[in-house]
């Protein structure tokens, strides 16, 4: 086992804590799944919103999924012209088997764009 960082990012059609709660439910599920993880091998999260999304907590919706004893952390993106908007990013920390190179970075909604060198 080895301590490993998956990325991941999703895009909110709205500012509303519903669909927030909605998208990191996906996410975090998607990246869960095609990792082969459970939430015993998940260390740690952090997790970002853009400055646009103020409707909720994206932790929130973490622990609405059920990580309820993985430690969270909560900041914002930098705010830059011309960067993609509503967008939640993910960096999950966790035990996992095998290389890097074999790691399942999730990006879904329209977030492929952010990073197509990882989207698979």
């Amino acid at each position: 086992m080895a301590l490993r960082g998956i990325r991941g990012a999703t895009c909110l059609v709205a500012n509303d804590a519903a669909e927030m709660r909605d998208a990191v439910h996906e996410l975090l599920g998607a990246i869960i799944e095609r990792n082969a993880l459970s939430s015993d091998d998940i260390i740690s999260i952090i997790l970002t919103g853009t400055p646009d999304l103020t409707c909720a907590f994206p932790a929130a919706g973490a622990r609405d999924f059920g990580l309820v004893d993985v430690p969270l952390l909560c900041a914002s993106e930098m705010s830059v012209d011309g960067a993609l908007e509503r967008v939640v990013r993910v960096l999950v920390h966790a035990d996992m088997e095998g290389a890097r190179s074999q790691i399942q970075h999730v990006y879904l909604r329209g977030a492929e764009v952010l990073r197509q060198d990882l989207v698979q």
